[in-house]
């Protein structure tokens, strides 16, 4: 699940084609690595700053209108739905979008565990936050302080999956732009993280990924020789 989120952050930048309504039509495809469920900065670039010595030219101003989230992706191009950013003008032809290169700051929610079992799934948020932080492309805050901030706000873990009301401000008070929830069910016989990528800053939940939990033996579930058995 970590490699899936990695490979579906990383840096890309494109440019909108053509626009209907609230859809969105970018340059960025398969080929340049879109995903569904991809939420894309969608920015316009304003006039020219200098250095105030020298006067080389070294950017563009940027004002940012809102959010594309990616429905639809074709080898060479996609569609996105568009989320307004408050106060500002809907964006044209040859407005930039973007995935931007500094590290994208998320919380990891603790696991829900909707199977009714004893299972111990606190180790869960610290492994993804271990992952995560070790690819460099996320900023994963303490679980623990995550933990603390939901309960001190009175915010059930499942409203951040269909309630933006909650979500949103909750991960700004986190500074974060998105939460990875991980949720336990069970199908039949078989038990299952699922894991909803939540973005922080519209509230929308945009991809899950599910795998399938295997059985250990409490052998297999030492991990190192001191360790006392999983009963004890």
């Amino acid at each position: 699940m970590a490699e899936d989120l990695i490979k579906a952050f990383q840096p890309i930048e494109g440019l909108v084609l053509d626009t209907d309504g609230d859809r969105l039509y970018l340059d960025l495809g398969e080929e340049r690595g879109a995903q569904v469920g991809q939420e894309l900065t969608v920015f316009r670039k304003g006039e020219v700053f200098h250095h105030p010595i020298t006067g080389k030219p070294l950017g563009r101003y940027e004002d940012v209108l809102g959010y594309a989230q990616i429905r639809r992706v074709l080898p060479r191009v996609s569609e996105a739905m568009f989320v307004p950013a408050p106060g500002q003008p809907r964006p044209g032809i040859e407005d930039g979008v973007r995935i931007s290169r500094g590290r994208i700051r998320v919380a990891v929610a603790p696991v829900l565990d909707l199977t009714a079992s004893a299972a111990d799934v606190r180790r869960v948020p610290y492994l993804f936050a271990t992952l995560l932080e070790r690819s460099k492309r996320f900023q994963v805050i303490d679980p623990l302080l995550v933990s603390d901030t939901i309960s001190a706000q009175n915010v059930r873990v499942e409203e951040l999956l269909g309630r933006p009301d909650r979500a949103v401000p909750l991960g700004r008070a986190l500074e974060v732009s998105a939460w990875l929830v991980p949720i336990l069910i069970r199908r039949g016989s078989q038990t299952y993280l699922d894991t909803t990528w939540v973005s922080a800053v519209t509230g929308t939940a945009l991809f899950s990924r599910r795998d399938v939990l295997q059985t250990v033996n409490p052998t297999e579930e030492q991990r190192f020789p001191w360790e006392p058995l999983p009963e004890d």
